[in-house]
């Protein structure tokens, strides 16, 4: 007998391969790409195969498609859509990732509330949690094996979240939960497998250490002190992994939809493993699902219509051409993007990030397009006091983010691996500062002027930051919320809509106030 556990994660409502910088492209991903996947290994099984599918989570947030039925769903309805696909595919059971929350308790139990297939959330308690899951485990008997699936979500939701989207929840360790239900689940069932909308903090084949130990990915802690695990699902980091650590197999399939993660457990007649594989079945090649699509396609004409709506004309150059440059020296796009969350804060500093290196900016001529896809999360913002003392520290950090390589600047490892960290370096306006790549890490701060003036460890500073930074995220110790003076509900690519409909004459400027020494 074998079971063979497929799973997508991270979809970030990206259904048809496109990544929305134009109507027309076809892309390798997508999550109608991945059903054509999962329905073709389902129609070639085997008689003795059990074949299962867990969505794992961030599936209802992270695309202009997702922005738009946020922002619509209460005069269309359209939110529905996502429980009607999901259920198509007839998942076995799904987990709620940390951008669920994004839009709120209401909002997820509205999108799911015609689902057919168990949400599970064994580690999130409050009275709040019976909106919008169905229960910690799932137990499914087919074919004679009875198999337990149990949800869990990163504990690590509240230091990102607005206090407002989150209700009575409480999120407990995914490591702690898991020791408690597993050993049960495995009296009551013949497999047991965790899905697991978190990652890995540490390397799956030396276990050492490769993020701090924040409790924001607890995989590895799972495979290594939960006994009774035969499978782990994962996600969140958005990384590919097929693997086996501590002889248990796991997978984590990326994102958008470019892959399906495939665990394969053989069992003998006693219902004992003999043998566990795994895979990444990539989608690039499949069709898209024509059943799927006939339901989105509407959809996505509407979403393209209202994504090429001009908002304002801009005067300079707002084209992020070179990435790295952006980040080494800011850019105009960035500038731009600063300045309106100044002006939106009602303050002289603030911070923002390139979120990838595929990031357009602005040209001459700006779209709704052109903004949800060059600030492609909904944050929200906060306004600290912090001292001066704790900006040099979050220009340190920042100053980390660099590394010299044979003469050339390079992202340091720090920020490249496991992956890609670039959402973990800001560039600042409203300061003119100056790293010197030469010195030690720590040490790179040698200049940090305000108004024209060296800033004192003492002075006290308001600086605008998006949500997710203001609370320290990406290891920013020094910024936490006790020193968050002022929040906002609007969402970022609401604020930059707002204020290019607002504004005439938007002059976009290449920013001289960061300097580099290498």
């Amino acid at each position: 007998m074998k079971i063979r556990i497929l799973s997508t994660s991270d979809v970030h409502g990206y259904l048809l391969p496109n990544d929305f910088k134009s109507s027309a492209q076809n892309t390798g991903f997508g999550y109608l790409k991945a059903a054509s996947v999962i329905e073709k290994v389902r129609s070639e099984a085997d008689d003795d195969e059990i074949v299962l599918y867990i969505e794992n989570g961030d599936f209802i947030q992270g695309s202009p498609l997702t922005d738009f039925i946020y922002r619509t769903h209460q005069e269309k309805h359209l939110n529905t859509l996502f429980s009607q696909l999901a259920n198509a595919l007839h998942p076995d059971a799904a987990v709620l990732g940390n951008h669920e929350f994004n839009y709120g308790i209401d909002y997820i139990a509205d999108s799911w509330k015609t689902r057919d297939f168990p949400i599970l959330a064994a580690n999130i308690a409050g009275d709040d949690i019976r909106k919008i899951s169905d229960g910690p485990y799932t137990i499914i008997d087919s074919k004679g094996i009875k198999i337990a699936i149990l949800g869990l979500t990163t504990q690590f939701v509240p230091n990102w979240e607005d206090p407002r989207n989150l209700g009575d929840l409480q999120f407990n360790s995914a490591l702690k939960v898991a020791k408690q239900y597993v050993p049960k689940l495995k009296e009551l069932a013949d497999v047991v497998i965790v899905a697991y909308h978190g990652g890995f903090d540490s390397d799956l084949e030396t276990g050492e250490l490769i993020e701090n130990r924040t409790g924001e990915n607890e995989g590895y802690q799972l495979l290594q002190e939960v006994p009774g695990i035969d499978a782990l699902v994962t996600g969140h980091q958005h990384r590919e992994i097929a693997d086996k650590v501590n002889g248990i197999p796991t997978t984590q399939p990326g994102y958008r939809g470019k892959d399906v993660g495939e665990i394969t457990i053989e069992l003998d007649a006693n219902k004992q493993i003999t043998n566990a594989r795994t895979e990444l079945l990539s989608c690039e090649k499949h069709p898209i699902n024509n059943h799927l699509q006939a339901m989105v396609e509407s959809v996505q004409k509407e979403v393209n219509v209202w994504l090429d709506q001009p908002i304002a004309n801009i005067n300079g150059d707002g084209l992020v051409n070179n990435p790295m440059a952006a980040r080494l020296y800011g850019n105009g796009f960035l500038d731009l993007i600063n300045r309106i969350q100044m002006d939106y804060a009602n303050v002289d500093i603030a911070a923002t990030t390139l979120f990838n290196n595929d990031i357009p900016g602005f040209n001459d001529s700006v779209s709704v397009r052109d903004v949800l896809t060059s600030y492609i999360f909904p944050n929200t913002l906060a306004v600290e006091e912090v001292s001066g003392s704790d900006l040099k520290a979050a220009l340190e950090r920042c100053a980390s983010f660099f590394t010299i390589t044979d003469n050339q600047i390079v992202v340091s490892k720090e920020f490249s691996e496991p992956k890609m960290q670039y959402f973990n370096y800001d560039y600042y306006s409203g300061i003119d500062y100056t790293f010197d790549l030469t010195k030690p890490v720590g040490q790179r701060v040698v200049r940090m002027d305000y108004q024209g003036k060296p800033v004192s460890d003492s002075q006290k500073l308001k600086v605008c930051l998006n949500q997710y930074r203001s609370v320290g995220a990406g290891d920013y110790d020094m910024y936490s919320r006790d020193k968050i003076i002022a929040t906002f509900e609007d969402d970022m690519p609401k604020i930059i809509i707002d204020y290019l409909h607002n504004h005439q004459n938007i002059i976009v400027e290449q920013p001289q106030n960061l300097k580099i020494i290498k």
